[in-house]
């Protein structure tokens, strides 16, 4: 019974709960994330280079006489490379959102209370004995 009881502990934790929500969010904004570069920043980056190179698709570029298809690599590291910046853009401006006001000035001391000034006066008197 022991082994149920500390798996029990271990799956209702909190970390592992807001761990498999974020797992799910994350397949839910791959799509977004996906749609956004397959369909709206890689042809914009890409149709002006393919048109200045005379091509219709990266597939095209291949080293000749074999089947070494670098276009598609291409393809993929622009792909990897928008998707991590469309990412850190976004964490940047949740941590952005997230960060705390520095305060302006430094709050004055605290005033002493009634006991801690009656404290001082003995310690005082004690020490001119």
């Amino acid at each position: 019974m022991g082994f149920i009881k500390e798996f029990k502990e271990f799956a209702v934790k909190g970390n592992v709960i807001d761990l498999a929500v974020g797992v799910v969010i994350g397949g839910a904004f791959q799509g977004i994330v996906k749609s956004m570069v397959d369909d709206i920043i890689t042809p914009a980056i890409l149709t002006p280079a393919l048109k200045a190179a005379n091509l219709t698709d990266l597939a095209q570029l291949t080293v000749p006489g074999t089947a070494i298809k670098y276009g598609n690599f291409i393809s993929q590291v622009i792909s990897f490379t928008i998707v991590a910046l469309a990412l850190f853009m976004l964490v940047k401006g949740i941590n952005r959102l997230k960060r705390e006001p520095v305060p302006e000035t430094p709050a004055a001391p605290p005033e002493p209370t009634n006991e801690e000034k009656l404290l001082m006066e003995i310690r005082d008197a004690l020490r001119n004995k």
